[in-house]
C-alpha cells in the first residue's frame, strides 16, 4: 500500500504571459520570480483567487487565469497563512529562493480553473 500523501490546495492568479511558462513546464513548475518580486503569493481559496484574476489580470493584460495545484503539507507547513484585507483574502509568502523546492513539492499537475476577460 502507499503512503497517503497529505497535500495543500493552492490557487494563484495568473496573467498569459506566467500561464504559457507553466504550460512550458508541462504544467509542472512556476517560473521564477522577475526582478522585483521577492515572493511567490499563493492564495488559500478561490473567491480571492478569481477577485484578482478577474480585476487585476483582466486590467493589466486583457485576460486572467486562476489556477489550482497541490503542494506536499509538510512543505507548506513551514509558511504562515498572511491575511491581507477581507478575512478570505489570505495567501502564503514562499521567498522567492524557495520557489524551486516549492515547485519540487508539487503533486499533479498545475489546473487552470477560471479564465475571465474584459468585457
Amino acid at each position: 500500500m502507499g503512503e497517503h500523501l497529505e497535500t495543500v490546495t493552492l490557487y494563484r492568479p495568473t496573467g498569459p504571459e506566467e500561464l504559457k511558462l507553466v504550460k512550458d513546464s508541462g504544467f509542472k513548475r512556476w517560473p521564477p520570480r522577475l526582478p522585483g518580486q521577492p515572493f511567490f503569493y499563493p492564495v488559500t481559496n478561490e473567491q480571492y483567487a478569481i477577485e484578482i484574476a478577474s480585476q487585476w489580470n483582466v486590467k493589466d493584460s486583457g485576460v486572467g487565469f486562476v489556477t489550482r495545484f497541490y503542494v506536499k503539507r509538510e512543505f507548506m507547513d513551514r509558511y504562515e497563512i498572511q491575511t491581507v484585507g477581507a478575512s478570505h483574502h489570505s495567501e502564503w509568502w514562499v521567498p522567492d529562493a524557495e520557489l524551486e523546492e516549492l515547485n519540487d513539492s508539487i503533486v499533479g499537475d498545475i489546473e487552470v480553473i477560471g479564465e475571465y476577460r474584459a468585457s
